[in-house]
């Protein structure tokens, strides 16, 4: 089992929290880190900290977790792609997410429409700038060139490159998508206790496209953290699952919730929610089960993450993308070599 981590963040910004980022991800190379994901929302972009860290570091693979497709053209993807595995000699890994509606919408002023659609064709148009070959394409998001124009088909002047793709999907259409086309899986919400609520949908993708599972690379987040008493480390991973469950979303779109009702916690999930949009947000920490926690994140003694980075394994999990509960990226740092020691081989 690989582990990664995160840098940046929706609201990421500011030198020092720059510097904070550069300290973790090259002290996290040097503890033998594989990968580094950057977060993308509505702070830091997905790719500067990358391209900063390709000059930084020397084996680390580094990975958009996400590019916003929205926010993109796919040939403009496809063209940034190229520019970082050049910059990373060969390390990166593109990652791409359709966010939701109210980022989509709110944010980037474009239609949240035919999203599973919109993905495809994206992926498929990048496959193709990456390949050399010319940019036509008669697709429903995405006709190249633009009908009626005056452009004509082009190639991108970047020499080819085989760069994976992973996507981060979340709902069971978008999961089989992703189970078709993808090199890996960025996953969340995500339980080892209750796998098939999202790899039942990435096999029966992958099955339909000649492929099997084994195809695909498996990478899922978790937070991290060593205590004798896991309890107190509840409040704050409460706090970010109510906030998942009810603010990551509209009223009547939200993945996340969707997908931990999937893994066995739909009643939770639409107390929660409610009780966010009554303004309740107090009691919507509070009923966010016990059990929730601790199946979807990994906190205890050291026996405990053991047990708990196996389970992972078990599940057919590849790569856990770690998000060490500290503050300061020297205690971060502490918190993720000792969870590299009690992580299975292979």
């Amino acid at each position: 089992m690989k582990i990664a981590i995160r840098v940046g963040g929706p609201t990421s910004g500011g030198r020092k929290h720059f510097d904070s980022m550069l300290t973790l991800a090259t002290e996290a190379e040097k503890l033998g880190v594989d990968q580094a994901w950057s977060a993308e929302a509505w702070g830091m972009d997905a790719v500067v900290p990358l391209a900063y860290l390709a000059a930084r570091t020397e084996t680390l693979k580094l990975g958009t977790g996400i590019m916003q497709v929205c926010a993109r053209t796919p040939a403009s993807t496809a063209m940034t792609a190229l520019a970082m595995d050049t910059a990373s000699n060969g390390r990166f890994l593109l990652g791409l997410g359709n966010s939701g509606p109210q980022v989509v919408e709110g944010l980037h002023g474009q239609t949240f429409d035919r999203p599973a659609t919109r993905m495809r064709e994206t992926v498929e148009i990048i496959r193709m700038a990456l390949r050399g070959e010319k940019l036509q394409y008669d697709g429903e998001a995405f006709p190249l060139p633009r009908p009626g124009g005056k452009g004509k088909a082009l190639a991108l002047a970047q020499p080819p490159a085989d760069i994976p793709i992973y996507l981060a999907t979340l709902a069971p259409r978008s999961l089989e998508m992703t189970g078709a086309i993808a090199d890996g899986w960025l996953g969340t919400c995500f339980t080892p206790e209750q796998p098939e609520a999202h790899l039942a949908h990435l096999r029966k993708g992958a099955e339909a496209a000649g492929r099997s599972l084994d195809d695909i690379n498996l990478c899922v987040d978790a937070a991290v953290g060593f205590t004798s008493d896991p309890e107190s480390l509840f409040p704050q991973i409460k706090m970010q699952l109510a906030f998942q469950l009810s603010a990551m979303g509209s009223p009547t779109m939200n993945f996340y919730n969707d997908a931990y009702a999937r893994a066995g916690f739909q009643d939770a999930c639409t107390e929660v929610r409610n009780l966010w949009l009554e303004k309740k947000r107090g009691e919507a920490i509070a009923a966010v089960p016990d059990e929730l926690v601790m199946q979807s994140s990994i906190i205890g003694d050291e026996a405990h993450v053991r047990e708990r980075l196996a389970k992972y394994k078990a599940a057919g999990i590849n790569d856990v993308m770690l998000h060490p509960m500290a503050k300061e990226p020297k205690e971060q740092l502490d918190v993720l070599g000792r969870a590299i020691e009690l992580a299975p081989e292979g």
